[in-house]
């Protein structure tokens, strides 16, 4: 298989298909082609997508590498699994699949003579990878039989540290699943099948090499690993020297310094007083200058680098000048033809596309045309997070608005809002300019929240919708949420789609006639709030009572709006000023000197909100269950979704109702899609639409004479709270499945791991954006829940020590 476009290599596989990347001087996938030989598999299909002629002109007919090869090259994108089905007349026996840019030297006999005494119909190679977040999750039972996929988990679903490395032993029955030019995908769509049918699909668990050369760093760390191993040096070639390896008609000077292991390529010359550095690979014609030092790095063919030069751990394309003095710094990439002029510094983690020129004394600190430093992840735990002009320019944000209307719709129809933050605005301009050059229709409906941006999309029956807003406290950060057209923030596979289009800037461009006028809205608000109050029945009673509400919020927004709407429906309104002081316990006071009918704290995405009646407090968890109570005993609702970590006393109050508990992953994408996929919309504005959802709530207490001190009675008793465990990055993976490999009764395996005995239970799960474990206790009795508390902490803890 090598079709794919090497998005995450970039800028090596610019101008070059994946597999075509040099590894010691040789493409990736030669040693795919020698590895299958070695097994005496001769007859290879290789399936094309990206770039297709420069693997044909190389290989040919295979003849030169002494097996044959035909070539099968697609139109379109056909899946990992449709790309193979698409091979015709090829699949007539048992085969191999193996991906052309993969670096293994797996044992195939063996696996193969695995995949037949199972009698098996799939049999996938297997890898242990303590971090598998990157890859598919394979778990398997003692006798090697699959029971379960986790394509790329989460840290609460790893389960197992088995990977799957995209080597596949298959019957050709398998494919009768689909008709040939159908795309389909072995890990999502076919494999899963065949689990479900009860076809007989095993994993086989390799323990030689094998690494996914998908980005930079895997890169550089498959050379590094070779060097490494003394056993696997023969897959570099013969030695010159001791771990030294030189090819022909390469001149080294008296007084040049080669520190093995290292490779130096045919017809280079390395100049006196030059330092080659352990694990170092340089190519074919190549020109190392005097003075010049280079450690780690990986340099390829037609390379040449002046004097004193330094290169540390980078990776240097074909044809690239770098002038004297200059200095490349580890995990930048410098693309092929580029030409770095004298005294400039390529910062860490740089990658600079094919073609660029680099100016004299020039610094270069971000990425390709310097608007952005790198980063791993664009997408955060809810859309993307930066501080204006370092991470979130008006280059980045314009490309984010073209990414999102790229792969959601192209030409559609987007709804756009920021808060009243002037930098708001800045950024939100840019994401219309984006949006616009996708041939994209943006209704901007100006100074809004969160819910009315969900509201407008619906409204307007858009495709999706970006809103902008500043940091509570930090006035240089901006946050930017993407939602889709049901108005639930956009799900990580879409998360993904946009991050991938964003980083290789693959967005459509329409035409100057394509373009088409902005759509300006500034009075929306009117239409949310009326539509708020339109679904309240106690209007006339709430206006002739008149209560007070005493509310503070970080947003002035959130606070006008939320003024407006309950002085329309009769409320008399007192503004606490927001600080970073004020709290609900805060409000709760006032509400008691004030003898008002309620303090809320809202907050500023205006999603969330806090309640106090001077005696109360109702907030997170609390508040949630008041929610659901309120849903009940009005009849809105039959069905209630509950965050998976939240407290089981739920279900009573559900059973006391006659009503249903749904339970969702915990993230706001999840829950939002099941809340409107069951069309349950009254919790949906009790949980995300805090301003209407007031308006719900004083519409029921007044409406039914009762006190919100009466109506918090009726919640059930629960012993419920959330702790933190520190640890380090790598410890997550590894004591989440020690603690799944704990299979005894009363454990789920859904999100994390959770453990349930006579005590209550115990939710154990990774945090995905920082260094911790995020535990979730919930016992029968406030003493039960504490134990439950102690024990897992000293269980947790008792992993991390260990090695």
């Amino acid at each position: 298989m090598s079709g794919g476009l090497g998005t995450r290599l970039r800028p090596l596989t610019c101008d070059i298909p994946k597999p075509m990347v040099p590894i010691f001087n040789r493409p990736v996938m030669e040693y795919s082609v020698n590895l299958l030989r070695k097994h005496n598999i001769k007859d290879i299909a290789v399936t094309l997508y990206y770039l297709p002629n420069t693997i044909i002109d190389y290989f040919g007919d295979g003849k030169n590498h002494h097996v044959n090869i035909d070539y099968f090259v697609e139109d379109r994108p056909l899946g990992t699994g449709g790309s193979v089905r698409n091979t015709h007349g090829f699949i007539d026996s048992t085969i191999v699949v193996i991906s052309g840019d993969a670096f293994t030297d797996v044992d195939l006999n063996r696996a193969i003579g695995f995949h037949r005494e199972r009698g098996s119909k799939a049999t996938l190679v297997l890898k242990k990878e303590p971090v598998p977040l990157e890859y598919g999750v394979v778990i398997t039972d003692d006798a090697g039989r699959i029971i379960r996929f986790l394509e790329k988990p989460s840290w609460g679903e790893v389960f197992s540290d088995t990977i799957n490395t995209g080597i596949y032993i298959l019957e050709p029955e398998v494919f009768d699943y689909y008709d040939q030019g159908e795309n389909f995908d072995f890990s999502k769509d076919l494999f899963p099948k065949l689990l479900e049918d009860n076809v007989p699909i095993y994993g086989y668990v390799t323990d030689e090499y094998w690494c996914d050369v998908g980005d930079i760093n895997s890169y550089i760390q498959t050379h590094l690993d070779i060097l490494s191993d003394e056993s696997r040096h023969y897959l570099i070639g013969s030695e010159q020297g001791e771990r030294v390896w030189i090819g022909e008609g390469t001149i080294i000077e008296k007084g040049a310094k080669l520190y093995p292991p290292l490779v130096i390529g045919e017809n280079t010359t390395i100049k006196s007083n030059a330092i080659i550095g352990p694990y170092t690979v340089i190519g074919n014609n190549c020109f190392i200058d005097q003075g010049v030092s280079i450690k780690k790095s990986i340099i390829w063919d037609h390379v040449n680098i002046f004097k004193n030069s330094e290169i540390r751990k980078a990776i240097i394309c074909d044809n690239v000048n770098i002038d004297q003095q200059s200095r490349v710094f580890e995990g930048a990439a410098i693309g092929s033809y580029s030409r770095i002029s004298k005294n400039s510094t390529i910062k860490p983690k740089v990658k600079i596309w094919p073609y660029k020129v680099v100016e004299e004394d020039t610094t270069v600190a971000g990425n390709l045309i310097w608007e952005e430093r790198v980063s791993k992840k664009l997408f955060g735990y809810r859309g993307v997070s930066g501080r204006l002009n370092e991470t979130i320019t008006p280059e980045v944000a314009t490309k984010l608005g073209a990414s999102f209307a790229s792969v959601l719709k192209p030409g559609g129809t987007f709804v756009v809002n920021g808060d009243e933050h002037k930098t708001s605005s800045i950024v939100k301009n840019s994401i219309v300019s984006g949006i616009a050059n996708t041939g994209g229709l943006v209704i901007d409906i100006n100074n809004s929240t969160m819910p009315m941006c969900r509201f407008g999309v619906r409204f307007f029956k858009a495709d999706g919708g970006i809103q902008i807003r500043m940091d509570d406290f930090d006035r240089t950060l901006v946050h930017i949420e993407f939602i889709d057209n049901m108005g639930a923030n956009i799900d990580n596979s879409l998360e993904k789609k946009v991050e991938n289009c964003f980083l290789q800037e693959d967005f459509k461009r329409c035409y100057e006639n394509e373009i088409r006028d902005l759509i300006n809205i500034c009075n929306f608000s009117e239409l949310y709030l009326k539509e708020g109050i339109n679904q309240l029945e106690n209007v006339d009673k709430t206006l002739s009572i008149k209560p007070k509400i005493v509310m503070s919020s970080p947003s002035k927004n959130i606070l006008d709006l939320a003024d407006r709407f309950l002085k329309s429906i009769g409320c008399q309104v007192k503004i606490v000023e927001y600080d970073k002081r004020v709290t609900i316990d805060t409000l709760r006071n006032i509400v008691l000197d004030e003898e008002a009918f309620l303090g809320i704290l809202y907050s500023s995405d205006g999603e969330k909100m806090s309640l106090t009646d001077g005696f109360n407090l109702v907030e997170d968890d609390r508040y949630y269950m008041l929610t659901i109570l309120l849903g009940f005993k009005t009849g809105s609702m039959k069905e209630a979704v509950v965050p998976y970590s939240f407290p089981r006393a739920l279900e009573k109050l559900a059973k006391e109702y006659k009503g249903k508990t749904i339970y969702s992953k915990s993230n706001v994408s999840d829950l939002i899609k099941t809340l409107v996929d069951k069309n349950i919309d009254f919790q949906y504005i009790l949980n995300f639409d805090s301003i209407w959802a007031t308006g719900k709530i004083i519409d029921y207490l007044i409406g039914n004479d009762i006190t919100m001190n009466k109506l918090i009675q009726d919640l059930p008793q629960y012993y419920y709270f959330k702790r933190e465990i520190p640890c380090r990055w790598d410890d997550k993976g590894k004591v989440i499945r020690k603690l799944a490999e704990d299979r005894k009764d009363g454990i789920e395996l859904k999100q994390g791991v959770r453990f349930i005995d006579e005590k209550g239970w115990v939710l154990i799960i990774p945090d995905e954006e920082k260094p911790k474990f995020n535990l979730y206790i919930e016992g029968y009795n406030e003493e039960y829940a504490e134990e439950l508390w102690l024990e897992y902490d000293k269980k947790i803890r008792e992993l991390l020590k260990k090695k």
